[in-house]
């Protein structure tokens, strides 16, 4: 029966499993998380890919360490009564990794929803939310509506970046005889990521905010 992987390299001394992390991520960084392989990720660290299992149990391993080391990362914004004020701040806190990181969306997509970072980190929203005051029955709605904002990302309908790039011709051309109300709806609209998501995101904290007032979702 042939050994693991993790029995036939030595470890390099002084690489630690946050080491492999980080350079994986920066990898991801430079070239997408679709180039990742334990070949390449070990050739810029200088070893062997098999001296990576000592570290990660594989590529599955490797991507789940990879959203941990970023999620557990977000800053945290303290919990206070002005709860509007600090879900607002967690969640641009959360943008701004995803920003330097535009990878992540699709990995956390992919990956468990159960992630123990994940759950770390909402559990830290609910302490936001509880500590202003809300019900948990409005927790729970409004974490259902704010969805993968909290984590800094929103699924729209289109990828507006792929709207740019693949589609940009097809909606260059688009015919009002056959798509009228979409034609004359994008007449004069710009596309703005920033924009439009802390409009959302401004949305839905108001919203939440005059259901809580008004006692809804008690």
């Amino acid at each position: 029966m042939p050994d693991h992987p993790r029995t036939r390299a030595r470890a390099r001394p002084g690489l630690t499993r946050e080491h492999v992390l980080r350079a994986a991520i920066e990898l991801a960084d430079e070239a997408g998380v679709e180039a990742l392989t334990m070949r390449r990720l070990g050739r810029t660290l200088g070893v062997e890919a098999m001296s990576l299992y000592h570290h990660v149990d594989g590529k599955s391993d490797l991507l789940d360490g990879m959203m941990e080391l970023l999620v557990d990362g977000i800053p945290r914004v303290p919990e206070q009564p002005a709860w509007r004020t600090a879900m607002r701040e967690q969640i641009l806190a959360a943008r701004s990794v995803v920003l330097a990181h535009p990878w992540l969306p699709g990995l956390a997509i992919a990956r468990s929803a159960a992630n123990a970072a994940i759950l770390r980190y909402a559990d830290w929203i609910m302490g936001l939310l509880l500590a202003g005051g809300l019900p948990n029955q409005l927790i729970h709605d409004g974490m259902h509506v704010l969805g993968s904002r909290v984590l800094g990302f929103a699924q729209d309908i289109f990828d507006p970046n792929e709207l740019r790039g693949r589609l940009a011709g097809q909606l260059q051309e688009l015919r009002p005889d056959l798509y009228p109300r979409l034609f004359e709806a994008i007449k004069g609209v710009h596309h703005d990521d920033e924009e439009e998501f802390e409009f959302g995101l401004d949305l839905i904290l108001d919203g939440l905010e005059r259901a809580h007032i008004g006692g809804g979702a008690g």
